[in-house]
């Protein structure tokens, strides 16, 4: 049942497991609207086949599953004025993540290596979810000047104490003895025995339950550097604004936190404080899809009004010169009610129809 990929995918069962492999090595599987839609076409085809029991989703190569979205494209797109074909991506990505979330067959993925922004987005929703000791996970949406998405901002609302935050606003890795605490990732599993589990996910007699079968190869991480951190995270995490939560790192002992006071004061003022204001937000949503149209919103808010996404993606990821020019420049500087703007702004066109 092997089909044809119009994108870096490959699609083809195995068994009774449908496999999904992200087939662009050399961009870290970084997925575009393509591949997106891809995946979403082979979900839709297995989701009630009966010769498909469970899907599988890994990455090509050994640097990682995936290190995120095509923002490349993103930064075109607005700077073309095409705010549409940009905000398409995103409701197709979106509802990707939803799918993944709710998919009625069991999805399994290797979240090997790096795994971030929309690596997570494909990743975290899934059933089980698999990280080695070569995983980075990561949400650094804030060094581009922009926020948490992909259902990012969920999985970061229901991370322990004030993990959350923490993690939101400094865009900080995670390993995976952290990614599990976090709530980002189930197991882990050595790399070099992904291929033994993914042969016994297909020769497996009773392949419907892949979480014993990762259990099977299943190691016991070390403590995780989060759990050891959480006093200092969790007092200074909880202030009410990011400029308070940087005086109290300020006041703490640990070498850490005034070190994270430092990565803080470089990022983009204006996306701290939305993400802030949004990962807070998100506690209180009722779901996945709920924090999915938040984010929709925010993206367009950013991609609309903001300057600093376009800036942020010019100065990580095209010039590379890490010297990104922020508007505003300062904490101080950002409006009185920016936050509560940003969440209330109305998408051009709605996510969920």
């Amino acid at each position: 049942m092997s089909e044809p990929a119009a994108s870096p995918l490959l699609v083809r069962a195995e068994g009774s497991v449908g496999r999904i492999t992200l087939d662009r090595p050399e961009a870290i599987n970084a997925v575009d609207h393509g591949m997106i839609r891809g995946i979403a076409d082979a979900l839709e085809r297995w989701e009630h086949h009966p010769d498909i029991r469970l899907v599988l989703l890994d990455g090509a190569g050994d640097r990682g599953f995936c290190a995120g979205g095509d923002v490349r494209t993103l930064r075109e797109q607005i700077l073309a004025g095409d705010a549409e074909a940009a905000m398409g991506f995103f409701r197709d990505e979106y509802a990707l993540n939803a799918r993944i979330a709710a998919y009625p067959k069991q999805i399994v993925v290797f979240a090997d290596g790096v795994t971030m922004g929309g690596g997570i987005g494909l990743a975290g929703h899934a059933s089980v979810r698999i990280v080695t000791e070569r995983s980075r996970l990561a949400m650094p949406e804030t060094r581009i000047g922009f926020t948490p998405d992909v259902g990012g901002s969920w999985l970061l609302a229901h991370a322990p104490g004030r993990i959350g935050e923490y993690l939101a606003l400094t865009g900080r890795t995670m390993d995976a003895a952290d990614a599990i605490y976090a709530g980002f990732a189930d197991h882990l599993v050595p790399a070099d025995r992904l291929d033994d589990v993914r042969h016994a996910l297909v020769t497996r007699a009773d392949p419907d339950t892949p979480t014993e079968i990762a259990m099977l190869f299943d190691e016991t991480p070390e403590p995780s550097r989060l759990a050891s951190a959480r006093r200092w995270i969790d007092d200074a995490f909880a202030a009410e604004t990011v400029a308070d939560v940087i005086a109290r790192l300020r006041a703490r002992p640990e070498t850490d936190a005034h070190t994270t006071a430092d990565e803080l004061e470089t990022q983009a003022p204006t996306a701290l404080t939305v993400t802030l204001a949004a990962v807070r937000s998100a506690r209180g949503v009722p779901g996945l899809r709920a924090a999915l149209a938040q984010e929709y919103a925010l993206v367009e808010w950013f991609g609309r009004t903001q300057p600093d996404l376009v800036e942020g993606i010019r100065a990580q990821l095209v010039d590379k010169d890490r010297s990104p020019r922020w508007q505003p420049a300062t904490l101080a500087e950002v409006p009185a009610g920016t936050a509560a703007q940003a969440l209330s702004f109305t998408p051009t066109v709605p996510l969920w129809s």
